[in-house]
């Protein structure tokens, strides 16, 4: 099979398409045939400086296609079944191998590659707001990077569960694109700094939910701005600033809270995830939320696509097509 690999970590440029072995599914595992791959935040962190599993390494979390061999122990799915699937690598690829607990079957009539975008960016937003967040209607949320996948899914969630949404875009013209799915205030933090913004906003109260996929900076001011009793869900590092340490002082005199996310984790652990993202791609398939693909590239391009992403001209998800 083909797949855009690397062999030592860098830029974009580093990805390359190469001839490689077919993956063979181990026990409780399953093999699949790719036809879209969504590139997740993690893939282009995981290029630039996470561990190489193997030389080549092929990046990925998430990918979807048809069911081509399972393993032993596959008690849920068949070989013909069409599934979205993550794991911790090898989605840029015509084939990649997942366990049966992380993959999900697509329902009829939902196209494989809009399920493609659904678990990672929806089910994130999810927990952020709900499992972890404790959103509750009529509370404030402010979600940082706005046009971002996680960051559409979780604008759509807060505002059909009843809260004020706010939203943090690099453009004028992005933001305007959001109010179609449910924000209600919109903050270009090219021009405005957000922090003051959202207390201009709030009447100087702060947001009751604060979704941050940038960290860094972005993470310390999100924490500026918390209302009382306010939940700061921290959960990717967009804006690259690595592990830049915090203040978090102020936290204890308003009952705040910094709570760390990771998706995968919750996958891992227990069922719970894996039947709310379940329950996620059935709410995308009925129509009542809505996933937005901003273009697709073929797999031999995956170097461009990833420079499109970390050039921050996506709004929505970008996928790969083998």
């Amino acid at each position: 099979m083909k797949a855009a690999v690397y062999y030592d970590n860098g830029g974009p440029e580093v990805l390359v398409l190469e001839e490689v072995p077919d993956p063979v599914p181990g026990p409780g595992e399953v093999r699949i045939a790719v036809e879209a791959v969504s590139i997740e935040g993690g893939d282009t962190l995981n290029r630039l400086g996470g561990e190489l599993t193997s030389v080549p390494h092929i990046v990925g979390y998430q990918a979807a296609g048809t069911i081509l061999e399972v393993g032993d122990g596959v008690t849920g799915l068949v070989v013909g079944d069409r599934v979205v699937s993550t794991s911790t690598h090898g989605s840029h690829a015509e084939q990649r191998v997942a366990g049966e607990p992380f993959c999900w079957k697509i329902p009829e009539g939902l196209a494989t590659e809009v399920a493609a975008a659904i678990p990672v960016a929806f089910g994130t937003a999810h927990d952020c707001l709900f499992e972890f967040g404790r959103l509750q209607a009529g509370e404030t949320v402010l979600v940082h990077a706005g046009a971002s996948g996680v960051g559409i899914a979780a604008i759509q969630m807060a505002k059909r569960a009843g809260a004020t949404v706010l939203a943090t875009a690099s453009s004028d013209e992005r933001l305007e694109r959001l109010e179609a799915f449910g924000l209600d205030h919109g903050i270009n933090y090219v021009v405005d700094d957000f922090a003051e913004a959202v207390r201009d906003l709030t009447q100087g109260r702060g947001a009751d939910v604060i979704v941050d996929s940038v960290g860094g900076p972005t993470l310390q001011k999100s924490l500026q701005v918390l209302a009382y009793r306010g939940r700061c869900l921290t959960f990717g590092d967009a804006g690259r600033a690595g592990g830049m340490p915090l203040d978090i002082s102020m936290l204890r005199g308003n009952n705040q809270s910094l709570i760390g996310y990771f998706l995968g984790a919750e996958l891992f652990l227990g069922t719970r995830a894996h039947a709310i993202v379940a329950g996620l791609i059935e709410d995308v398939a009925a129509g009542s939320l809505e996933v937005v693909i901003d273009r697709r590239f073929p797999l031999a391009e995956a170097a461009e696509a990833h420079a499109y992403i970390e050039d921050r001209m996506a709004f929505g998800r970008v996928l790969l097509v083998p």
